[in-house]
């Protein structure tokens, strides 16, 4: 027993019982406890093209710099309404064949946002062929990588009516006479992409959010107590800077600039709420800006608003919540009827 460190044979079968032990506890029972997960009642199947993107997804490397998995303390709620559950992950983990599990799309790196509920958080299927070409055309700061070999440049003249073509700002758009086009890849991929929304819970359940100290010190606090603090720049950052950029300006061929623009700057600021409340497709030369009602709060788009109105030399009135509230209501009532 003493010489134990100085037999090979033990050492080595001590090392191999180790390894066993542990891959069961890590991988084979969680495994055999995953089979009764099932999906929640609205979780949609992935379609063929949304699975065909998954397989994408996991041959380009992307789960090494991006999470899927909104983990319970409050400053994941930026991610998604919801911490993540199994269930989340019922249609993404079927197996590969006998021998393999489908890869791990959790992570464990967040080089890269979470995209736990980036299809809704960012819908629209230009912004998404922008950033796999170049992530700089969209987000100037971005260290990802770009990934052409998912377009293919051809001649204008050429261009099938089914194309899907790239409208790239003029730093990076193709030579003259010349379009990029999506290849198959690409389209399988952002459809993947779009597809990833988290699925209400069932009968009113939550998942809470562990709160953070600053929450808690605010806990009792009236409705007036809550909104003050509301940066608007910030909230601009995180739901708007993506497509509309930190500057204001857009992007070219893709999202329109929100310096200067007659909307924004409009004395009444009424078309520019319900712009933000519903979206809007009504400009073929940009792409469709997705709603935002069921993301944000009157206060919320209130500051976001006034921020705009106020910034990049606009010099327009401020928006306050009560105004996001009556054009709100103005629109479910017209819904309802």
């Amino acid at each position: 027993m003493f010489d134990f460190h100085k037999n090979h044979r033990l050492l080595v079968l001590a090392a191999f019982l180790g390894f066993v032990t542990l891959s069961f506890i890590v991988a084979v029972f969680p495994a055999y406890q995953m089979q009764d997960v099932a999906p929640l009642p609205d979780q949609p199947a992935l379609t063929a093209d949304e699975r065909e993107g998954l397989h994408v997804y996991i041959d380009q490397g992307c789960v090494a710099c991006h999470t899927q998995q909104v983990r319970n303390i409050e400053m994941d709620n930026v991610w998604g309404n919801r911490p993540s559950i199994p269930s989340d992950y019922y249609y993404s983990k079927e197996r590969m064949d006998v021998w393999r599990q489908s890869p791990s799309l959790l992570g464990s790196e967040r080089t890269g946002p979470d995209l736990t509920d980036i299809g809704r958080r960012q819908s629209s299927q230009d912004w998404h062929l922008l950033h796999l070409f170049n992530p700089r055309s969209v987000v100037g700061e971005s260290v990802m990588p770009s990934y052409p070999w998912l377009f293919e440049v051809v001649d204008s003249s050429s261009v099938r009516e089914d194309d899907v073509v790239v409208n790239l700002p003029d730093a990076f758009a193709a030579p003259s006479g010349q379009a990029v086009v999506a290849k198959e890849e690409a389209m399988q991929l952002v459809a993947y992409l779009q597809s990833l929304k988290q699925t209400e819970l069932p009968d009113g359940r939550t998942e809470e959010f562990i709160p953070a100290l600053r929450k808690i010190q605010t806990q009792g606090m009236g409705d007036e107590g809550k909104s003050m603090g509301l940066d608007g720049g910030s909230l601009y950052k995180q739901a708007c800077a993506v497509c509309h950029q930190d500057n204001g300006k857009g992007v070219a061929g893709a999202f329109p600039p929100l310096a200067g623009s007659e909307i924004v700057n409009d004395e009444d600021p009424e078309l520019m709420i319900k712009i933000i409340l519903q979206g809007y497709d009504a400009r073929s030369e940009y792409s469709v800006m997705q709603a935002f009602a069921d993301q944000l709060s009157d206060a919320e788009i209130a500051a976001i608003a006034t921020h705009e109105r106020s910034s990049w030399g606009n010099s327009a009135s401020e928006v306050t919540e009560e105004d996001v509230k009556k054009i709100r209501d103005f629109i479910e009532q017209g819904a309802t009827q």
